[in-house]
């Protein structure tokens, strides 16, 4: 008489584990950020959840993968035709990378090659030694470029969707990135300062003078730097297609141009500047 086959499991056990949790874990992905977890296999067997690293952060250490070319032809059209370099912006985000914000850092380091390339001219001019001009260009890149860069992302992303977004965009792809924030910095801080790191730097013993004239070549020369930093700001604002009041943006160009004439009647901005950078 042959013995009946007994079952293996019980009536009511998973019959895999891993399975269930994947089955759970893929009907659940829609409530997590696709750039947030990835699963990897952990011996073979179950899955285990790690943060994914950024393709912009990997790439920091690839520099094969570096494109210099088209960060330097950026870098070359924010000062001389700043609208040219946004009208990709639209292509960027629909055709190649599903993304408003760049994902390869080239520009990021030009730009603190650039200012360290500036610290350099500063450390010539004010007779500095080689510890000051290291010290001179963490200074600009860290304070200057970085963190500040890293307040005004930040504004920007915070007054975005009280201030600009149209009412009938709700979905993720009109928000606005803090990435993409960082990149209007980025792009509007290189000409900002193309005109106060370098050209300044060139004229500096002539405005150190409290002549009217050359009060006003200084004054002048901050206008404009600070002028084209919110110009170009707008400019990245606009690019996107569900901002409508991107002219809030210009806001501060009244107030700006209202110094500026109060500063002629004697204060002389660029001096005032360099002390506070060299002392007196």
């Amino acid at each position: 008489m042959s013995q009946p086959i007994l079952p293996t499991t019980a009536p009511h056990a998973s019959p895999s584990t891993p399975s269930s949790s994947r089955r759970f874990f893929i009907h659940h992905a829609r409530f997590f950020p696709r750039s947030a977890l990835t699963l990897t296999g952990a011996n073979g067997g179950g899955r285990s959840a790690r943060l994914k690293v950024p393709v912009f952060f990997r790439r920091v250490v690839r520099f094969q993968h570096l494109d210099f070319e088209l960060a330097a032809w950026q870098l070359t059209y924010l000062c001389i035709s700043p609208r040219r370099v946004y009208r990709n912006v639209y292509f960027h985000k629909v055709q190649t990378k599903n993304t408003w914000a760049r994902d390869d850092p080239a520009i990021i380091i030009l730009i603190s090659a650039f200012l360290c390339a500036a610290a350099a001219a500063w450390s010539l001019t004010y007779s500095l030694s080689a510890p000051q001009w290291l010290w001179l260009a963490a200074v600009m890149v860290v304070r200057d470029y970085l963190a500040v860069g890293v307040v005004v992302a930040t504004l920007l992303w915070l007054a975005a969707p009280l201030l600009s977004l149209a009412p009938t965009y709700h979905h993720a792809d009109s928000r606005l990135e803090w990435a993409y924030a960082f990149d209007i910095h980025s792009n509007a801080f290189f000409p900002f300062a193309l005109i106060l790191y370098v050209l300044q730097a060139f004229l500096a013993p002539i405005l150190m003078h409290d002549r009217w004239l050359t009060i006003w070549l200084g004054n002048t020369l901050y206008l404009v730097a600070f002028s084209q930093y919110v110009y170009v700001t707008y400019l990245g604002m606009t690019a996107l297609p569900f901002f409508i009041r991107s002219e809030i943006i210009l806001a501060p160009l009244l107030p700006l141009f209202g110094g500026y004439i109060i500063s002629l009647l004697g204060f002389n901005v660029a001096k005032s500047v360099l002390d506070v950078y060299f002392g007196k």
